[in-house]
């Protein structure tokens, strides 16, 4: 069978860092301002969608913990379809589309489809939230390890390498963490780290309503489950995190 030819239009798979519109790379606030279609997900502020052009057909595709406003399929089909019409797309998602993001399944769907498809990077959340908290994930003196994993598998599940996890000198950053953190700092100290490991959640990193909930893998639970937390959130774990406790606010 044949590979398939080309379409005469093109898929930017942009990162748009993690959630500062002044995060933006210079590529991709070019891309916007050229793109026909902007495909974007619901972490993208409107002062990101600001640098799209004005007529450009902008389509929400964005997810939220079990209510997907839009299968994955259906985001494949209409990237394909627009590209096919001859037409410019950005799919845009927050921080980095190579982590976390699902950019393999559309990379995969649209050079099976024949559309050229182009990934640009973005500053991924773990760098934005260890910045505002002035926060070195990988310190020489505390981690000589950065590991950056998620906080569920695709069916909802938790199913971490625990003891990969809990290797002395090390960084952990957790994404999408903040329904399971009580059972990850549970599952951490039963596994080997001490409960006054250091750990903190943030919170709408790198936004005006920017959050940090600091503690311990013992204490941090709690102070989570007390706390309204409706932005995107992610759990970093390690000694980096102790030795920057006093110097933000």
């Amino acid at each position: 069978m044949p590979e398939p030819k080309p379409s005469s239009g093109r898929v930017h798979l942009v990162g748009a860092g993690p959630g500062d519109p002044e995060l933006l790379t210079l590529k991709a606030a070019r891309l916007l301002a050229a793109a026909d279609v902007v495909l974007y997900d619901r972490l993208i502020g409107d002062a990101v969608l600001d640098h799209c052009r004005a007529d450009a057909e902008r389509i929400f595709v964005g997810k939220r913990r079990a209510r997907h406003r839009m299968p994955q399929s259906a985001i494949h089909e209409l990237m394909i379809d627009r590209a096919r019409r001859g037409l410019d797309v950005v799919r845009l998602k927050g921080g980095d589309p190579l982590i976390f993001g699902r950019a393999g399944e559309e990379i995969a769907s649209l050079v099976a489809a024949g559309v050229r498809v182009e990934v640009v990077p973005g500053v991924t959340a773990a760098s934005g939230s260890a910045a505002e908290r002035l926060l070195s994930l990988t310190h020489r003196d505390l981690a000589q390890t950065l590991v950056i994993t998620t906080g569920h598998r695709q069916d909802g599940t938790l199913d971490l390498d625990w003891p990969t996890l809990c290797r002395p000198r090390q960084t952990l950053v957790i994404y999408m963490s903040h329904y399971t953190t009580g059972a990850i700092c549970a599952g951490l100290i039963a596994n080997g780290l001490a409960a006054d490991h250091a750990a903190c959640l943030v919170e709408s990193a790198t936004r005006p309503e920017s959050r940090h909930i600091t503690g311990t893998l013992a204490t941090l639970p709690a102070m989570v489950a007390a706390t309204p937390i409706e932005g995107p959130a992610l759990l970093i774990v390690g000694e980096v995190v102790g030795a920057s406790a006093g110097l933000v606010g």
